[in-house]
């Protein structure tokens, strides 16, 4: 039994080591490559927790090679636009002008039913308003309306915006988070303040609370406290 733990530890953490040094992007996001190495390593983990006869270093070796191998895809297709293409595929415009192109959607083995759940899924149910439907090359479909069509933002309106930054997690499941408090020039004083104005007499009973750079804040309570 301790043989087996040991053996699924050494995997788990070799899977994840790997998967953290492939980036974000990857994490975010799949293209066809990274497909195939997931699909692979999924395979190729196993066979040393299945059978213990069989040497971990067969298994973590091959393992090691395919993200070797993804690591220099991805770098040599950010220096290729042409293996960029030949590798990952080049978006296609399903529809244009609100126009559906059909000979595209073919093209792409994409039907109309499933063009359609894109379009709702991004609240898109008139296509006569789109300009642009983009599938891209992981798959998904951007949506680009009409000018028109479009909301008016604030800049469009001449309104003057102020700008209140980023907010940060000041407490999370009842603990401060002291780092972004001193991100925001602030103290535990000026937040014991601000609690105690939201007529909240301790940091326990707060699920999350967030604070931008104007210092405007936002507070959850937790279920049980409220």
């Amino acid at each position: 039994m301790a043989i087996i733990i040991i053996r699924t530890l050494i995997v788990y953490f070799t899977l994840l080591i790997m998967m953290r040094l492939l980036g974000k992007r990857q994490l975010g996001e799949m293209e066809l490559s990274e497909f195939v190495v997931a699909a692979l390593v999924a395979d190729l983990a196993s066979h040393p927790l299945q059978d213990l006869g069989i040497p971990m270093i067969n298994g973590i070796v091959p393992v090691l090679t395919l993200f070797c191998c993804e690591v220099f895809i991805s770098w040599a297709a950010m220096k290729s636009i042409r293996l960029r293409a030949i590798l990952f595929g080049k978006p296609g415009v399903l529809i244009k002008d609100g126009q559906i192109m059909q000979q595209e959607m073919e093209k792409n083995r994409f039907t109309a039913d499933e063009l359609m759940q894109e379009l709702r899924n991004q609240g898109c149910m008139d296509i006569s308003k789109i300009k642009y439907a983009i599938l891209e090359t992981d798959g998904r479909v951007n949506v680009i309306k009409y000018p028109a069509e479009m909301p008016l933002t604030a800049a469009q309106m001449e309104i003057d915006c102020p700008d209140t930054g980023y907010p940060l997690i000041v407490i999370s499941a009842g603990r401060i988070v002291e780092s972004n408090l001193k991100r925001l020039s602030l103290d535990a004083g000026w937040l014991k303040n601000e609690l105690q104005a939201k007529k909240i007499d301790c940091t326990d009973k707060v699920y999350l609370m967030t604070v931008n750079s104007a210092h405007q804040s936002f507070i959850a309570l937790k279920e049980d406290a409220e």
